[in-house]
């Protein structure tokens, strides 16, 4: 039986195309994480297994969903989160202070989405410009001031840009870098458009967080790769843009912020995330299948927990309808018989139903309104903010249930 025209195998690795490919995580098959709907009709669903290549080390999905279909038409919005905002405003002021950034000078940011990132940039006088394919997203962006072409990074692009506005002393890509399937392909992009003293930035979920902390969750179609610096090293080097840096930063539950560039000096982060990498050992496939394990017994763990709540009449809604929700929901067996519905903070999802499960998401009102008991924080990487925001849930005598990367109540 051939394979959905929406999605195909990838049977060589993405860093440095070896075919010496091997399977050391299966999840459950899944909707996109970000495939809300409107109605609670079966949704089709696609393998999620995780890929080690023996060569590199390099962690990929065997299966690559079509793009077009995960990102035209997307609901996320990063201008939504207190946390992202605050996050990215020091993002800005450390990459303006760190290179030197002066007026004038393009930055450009790739997936770029609602302009959040790039609104610092401009307000200290940098010009700024983005990049997303979500074509609705897009046009608010630029009718909000932010300049944004609704499209996918290839190199044609970059040329068209450079000839437009010239070189960029910055690039960007947020949790954007482990979304792309060519990923030399827009690496030779990025070079496209950087200046000879231009720096590339890129953050994503780092494989070393998402092994000692379980965060089963952030694997999704979406999420195509799942870096680590031993094979980042390489290609980039292989690339003709080194890496230079590699830094910690706590977004996602740990992400990894890494810059690439010509003629620099690699700083000590990246020889430090080495050796951290190696006393882990994420890059032996015999520990990602022990890893496994763990999610089994989370699962357990936080479903015997919300079955005994709801053997003793308590009423259980869930806060947040993040993209990892979808895996977390999907791999636990959760839906409508546990959580009553889902509070969320953007309007592009309210209204609609969860992938998969098909839980219905509604506004933050609905907490004082209806008054569930529980409330299970699927954002949980935003787990202390959003309890601290709704202290009358709490004082009223809500609690909460963090499920990831350990569950606890508050």
């Amino acid at each position: 039986m051939s394979e959905p025209a929406t999605i195909r195998e990838r049977r060589d690795c993405r860093l440095c195309g070896s075919t010496a490919l091997e399977q050391v995580v299966q999840l459950a098959p899944t909707p996109p994480a970000n495939a809300f709907t409107a109605r609670a009709e079966p949704q089709a669903t696609f393998p999620l297994e995780l890929m080690m290549c023996s060569n590199c080390e390099h962690l990929q999905l065997h299966h690559v969903v079509d793009p077009e279909l995960l990102f035209r038409d997307y609901v996320y919005a990063a201008g939504t989160s207190p946390v992202f905002v605050a996050h990215f405003k020091r993002y800005a002021e450390e990459a303006i202070s760190r290179f030197a950034l002066g007026a004038g000078d393009l930055v450009v940011d790739v997936g770029s989405n609602d302009g959040t990132l790039l609104g610092f940039f401009q307000s200290s006088g940098l010009r700024v410009l983005g990049i997303d394919p979500a074509r609705e997203i897009a046009r608010r962006a630029t009718e909000a001031g932010i300049p944004t072409l609704p499209e996918f990074l290839d190199i044609a692009t970059a040329r068209r840009i450079r000839a437009e506005h010239g070189p960029a002393r910055l690039v960007t890509a947020n949790n954007v870098f482990a979304h792309v399937d060519d990923l030399a392909g827009f690496v030779a992009a990025v070079r496209e458009l950087l200046a000879p003293d231009g720096v590339f930035i890129f953050e994503v979920s780092y494989a070393l967080d998402v092994y000692e902390k379980t965060l089963f969750d952030t694997i999704y179609h979406e999420h195509l790769d799942y870096h680590s610096v031993k094979p980042l090293v390489g290609f980039f080097e292989r690339a003709g843009l080194p890496l230079f840096a590699a830094e910690r930063v706590p977004t996602h539950g740990g992400s990894l912020r890494g810059m690439a560039g010509a003629g620099r000096l690699v700083d000590d982060a990246v020889g430090k995330r080495l050796a951290e990498e190696g006393v882990a050992q994420i890059g032996g496939a015999t520990s990602w299948r022990a890893w496994s394990a763990r999610i089994d017994a989370l699962r357990d763990q936080l479903v015997a927990l919300l079955a005994g709540l709801k053997a003793e009449g308590r009423s259980i809604a869930g806060y947040g309808a993040p993209a990892k929700a979808t895996t977390l929901l999907g791999n636990f067996g959760l839906g409508t018989e546990t959580l009553d519905y889902i509070v969320d903070d953007s309007p592009l999802k309210q209204g609609l139903l969860t992938p998969g499960s098909h839980i219905p998401v509604v506004a933050a009102s609905a907490l004082s309104e209806r008054r569930p008991d529980y409330l299970l924080v699927l954002a949980w990487n935003f787990a202390d903010s959003i309890i601290a925001r709704n202290a009358p849930f709490k004082e009223a005598g809500g609690r909460f249930i963090v499920p990831v990367p350990e569950v606890r109540v508050v």
